[in-house]
């Protein structure tokens, strides 16, 4: 990788993993610019270990603080703003929007909007540096060494895969729906209504690359679901704190390569 270059790469997770992980990605960038970086919520949490400098998040104070090398991100309702230290190199796990319950042993609503330190869970880990595919192997083995006793909750799971081809919910009691944001908290971390805006809102990112400049952001919007351009440009500021325009002229380096390629549905929900 060339200087001032960066690398973002996507690996199928293996068969064993396949109902609980979305994807394994790696990331580079031997001289990354110093700039802030919006990242969206995308409806899944993940599992990050960092090889090179990590990001510094910004926290509700304004105040930028240095991430642990090892972290866990939880399912996200609100924009992460973060900026890179130095060279960067990172290698994760994206989960399936209910896919993580088990591998972190709590309600996933706990790590709602929050990163939780995984450095002493990832005690005596390492990914070897400069080798994407060696660090998905690593990464896998690890966790596929974990992963004998996950399980899933089929409701959960239907509901989840009617969003994201979007399905219209069934009909409900109100103590039917009362139950499933329970067990939505449980195993999402977000509530159905939640999740369902915030994979509207990424398929905009889905359908930009099918419009010309003039009106890509409006006719994306549209494609992805929504009425308007003001209640799409409300999501903007709601998911990403800024409007369309201001992302895609800010953006660069991973918080663009995410959108451009993790805005997309599972491979498990493709037709």
């Amino acid at each position: 990788m060339a200087l001032g270059e960066d690398r973002y790469r996507e690996f199928a997770p293996p068969a064993a993993l396949r109902p609980f992980v979305r994807v394994v990605w790696t990331y580079a960038a031997s001289d990354p610019s110093p700039t802030i970086q919006r990242i969206a919520p995308d409806g899944c949490s993940e599992l990050i270990f960092d090889i090179g400098a990590p990001y510094a998040e910004q926290g509700e104070d304004g105040v930028f603080r240095l991430q642990p090398p090892a972290l866990f991100a939880g399912q996200m309702t609100r924009p992460l703003v973060m900026k890179p230290t130095g060279p960067t190199e990172l290698v994760a796990v994206r989960f399936e929007a209910d896919g993580a319950r088990d591998f972190l042993g709590l309600p996933l609503s706990e790590a709602t909007d929050r990163r939780l330190n995984m450095v002493e869970r990832l005690q005596g880990f390492s990914a070897p540096a400069g080798d994407p595919e060696g660090q998905v192997a690593a990464f896998v083995a690890w966790l596929t060494a974990r992963s004998d006793d996950w399980s899933l909750d089929p409701a959960i799971r239907a509901e989840v895969e009617a969003a994201a081809e979007e399905r219209a919910a069934p009909a409900r009691t109100p103590s039917e729906q009362r139950a499933l944001q329970r067990r939505f908290a449980d195993r999402v971390g977000v509530s159905p209504r939640m999740l369902r805006s915030i994979l509207r809102f990424r398929r905009v990112f889905d359908h930009a690359a099918d419009h010309d400049a003039a009106e890509s952001w409006l006719g994306a919007g549209l494609d992805a679901g929504y009425f308007d351009q003001p209640q799409m440009a409300r999501d903007f500021r709601r998911f990403l704190g800024c409007t369309a325009t201001e992302w895609a002229r800010e953006q660069h380096e991973l918080a663009r390569a995410i959108a451009s390629q993790t805005y997309k549905p599972s491979p498990s929900h493709r037709a």
